[in-house]
């Protein structure tokens, strides 16, 4: 059971409308790198990994939902009294044309979210470093993303998601060495 409090992980501040924005934001949203695919990857792994590491994966995974509802809630303040003709300036046009201001899972370029973003190998050692992976290039792309923004407001929510991933980063690379010891354990029966 699941108790949800209604209220964002960290404050997502805005300082005006800006769809452009918006659509290199989108890219956290259904990329291949974005928050959705973290989510369901981590979630996913839990199934075939050693019983030490499982509790790390369903928080880090959950926490990724949590970020995923912040880049909708970017993407929705920077859009929300955008016009057509910004949002078409802005080459969000064909996601209008098919979505108006919903969010769709897609990225930046408009490709649809697709379950080939989600890496699950069975082996737990290859997993967790798919994962750490996956966190450095989350934490690569929020920061380009920073470095094309002019919204003070905007980075510092960027900014709270960018150090998230350094953090799952770092918990991956313990469990992996966790893995690791585990692996080179005898098992007596």
């Amino acid at each position: 059971m699941w108790y949800y409090e209604k209220k964002l992980q960290y404050p997502v501040r805005v300082r005006e409308c800006n769809p452009r924005l918006a659509k290199f934001l989108i890219e956290q949203y259904g990329g291949a790198d974005g928050e959705l695919a973290a989510a369901l990857r981590y979630l996913n792994q839990r199934y075939s990994i050693p019983d030490k590491v499982i509790g790390l994966l369903t928080d880090i995974g959950t926490e990724e939902f949590a970020h995923l509802e912040m880049i909708a809630t970017m993407v929705y303040k920077l859009t929300k009294d955008a016009t057509p003709e910004q949002i078409k300036e802005s080459g969000l046009g064909a996601h209008y044309v098919n979505h108006d201001n919903a969010l769709f899972y897609e990225n930046a370029s408009g490709t649809p979210w697709t379950a080939s973003y989600i890496q699950a190998k069975g082996d737990p050692i290859a997993d967790i470093y798919e994962d750490i992976a996956a966190e450095e290039k989350a934490r690569a792309t929020y920061q380009w993303i920073i470095n094309m923004s002019d919204d003070p407001e905007l980075n510092d929510g960027l900014k709270y998601l960018r150090e998230r991933e350094v953090v799952h980063s770092q918990r991956f690379r313990e469990a992996a060495e966790i893995l690791k010891e585990e692996r080179g354990k005898k098992v007596f029966f």
